[in-house]
C-alpha cells in the first residue's frame, strides 16, 4: 500500500450513466466518519480528473491508460438505438447494425462507444454532446446509439429504444492513479467487490510484523514453546493440551493418550498377549 495517510474525505468521480447510489450507501454505513464527496465528470475528462488529483477514485468508462491508472472492470452495458416512438424500428424487439444502414446515425463528440466507423449515414454535423443528439432524435433528424444507461438517463416520453445486438459495447470500471492506492481506495474496492465489513483483504494486518514478515505474536508463541512453555506441569500449557487431549485413530475407536506404552488390556507396548 503506497498511501498510509487517510484523507479527511473520499472523493469519488463518476461519469454520466453510472449510478453509484448503492455503493455510496454502503460506504456511509461502514465509514460514517469519512464523508464521501461525489462529482459527476464528462466521460472524456474522467482520467484527467484522477491524474490531476481532483478525485481519489472514479467510476469511468474503459479504456483508460493502464500505465498511469489502475482499473477494475465492473460491468459491460448493452448498446441500444434511441428512436422516436413511431419509428419503423420499434416493430422489432432488437436490431442489428445492418438494419440501420439507411438511417442518419448521429455521432456526438462525447460518444463513448468508440466506433471505428459509425453505421448508417452521417449527419451534416456532429452534435457537441449526447444530450444535444437526443434533442435531434426527438426532432426526427436521426437515430442515436448509446449504452443503455445513457438512454435511460436521457429518457423522454416521445422516445424509446431497441437493443442493437452487434454494436460495440461500453464497459464501466473503478479506476484510480497507480501512485495513489490509499487505504480509502482499498475500502471502496472492497465495497464494489462485495467484501464483508470484516474482510481484511488488501489491508495491512493488525498485529505488528517482524523483519522476516512473520507476525510478532506468532513468533512469541513459538519462542515460548521452544523454551518449555510458560507455566508449571510437564510441558507447560501447550504440552498439557497435546497430551491431555484424545485423538481417534481408524474406525475402531482406539484412543491415543498421553501415557505411552500402556495398551487397552494393560500389556506392554499395547500388544495382545499370545497363549
Amino acid at each position: 500500500m503506497t498511501g498510509s495517510e487517510a484523507p479527511p474525505s473520499f472523493r469519488l468521480a463518476y461519469v454520466p450513466g453510472v449510478t453509484p447510489d448503492k455503493w455510496v450507501r454502503i460506504w456511509n454505513e461502514r465509514l460514517p466518519d469519512v464523508p464521501l464527496a461525489l462529482a459527476q465528470v464528462p466521460a472524456a475528462g474522467a482520467s484527467r480528473v484522477l491524474l490531476d488529483g481532483d478525485a481519489d477514485a472514479g467510476l469511468v468508462r474503459l479504456p483508460v491508460d493502464r500505465t498511469l491508472l489502475s482499473a477494475i472492470p465492473l460491468y459491460t452495458e448493452t448498446t441500444v438505438v434511441l428512436i422516436p416512438r413511431d419509428h419503423l424500428v420499434t416493430a422489432a424487439d432488437e436490431v442489428t447494425v445492418e438494419d440501420l444502414a439507411d438511417e442518419i446515425v448521429l455521432h456526438p463528440l462525447d460518444d463513448v462507444l468508440g466506433w471505428d466507423r459509425p453505421p448508417g449515414r452521417p449527419a451534416l454535423e456532429r452534435p457537441a454532446t449526447t444530450a444535444d443528439a437526443v434533442e435531434l432524435v426527438a426532432a426526427g433528424i436521426g437515430v442515436l446509439l448509446v449504452p443503455l444507461s445513457l438512454a435511460r438517463l436521457h429518457h423522454r416520453k416521445d422516445l424509446t429504444y431497441r437493443t442493437v445486438t452487434d454494436a460495440p459495447e461500453s464497459s464501466v470500471a473503478l479506476s484510480w492513479p497507480e501512485s495513489a492506492h490509499t487505504d480509502r481506495v482499498e475500502d471502496f474496492i472492497g465495497i464494489v467487490r462485495g467484501r464483508t465489513v470484516n474482510s481484511t483483504r488488501g489491508r495491512q494486518p493488525g498485529p505488528a510484523r517482524s523483519k522476516d514478515g512473520r507476525g510478532e505474536a506468532a513468533g512469541s508463541v513459538r519462542r515460548k514453546a521452544a523454551g518449555g512453555g510458560t507455566g508449571g506441569g510437564s510441558g507447560g500449557k501447550a504440552g498439557g493440551k497435546q497430551t491431555g487431549g484424545v485423538a481417534r485413530r481408524g474406525t475402531g475407536g482406539n484412543r491415543r493418550t498421553g501415557s505411552a506404552g500402556k495398551g487397552r488390556g494393560g500389556g506392554r507396548g499395547g500388544r495382545p498377549r499370545h497363549r
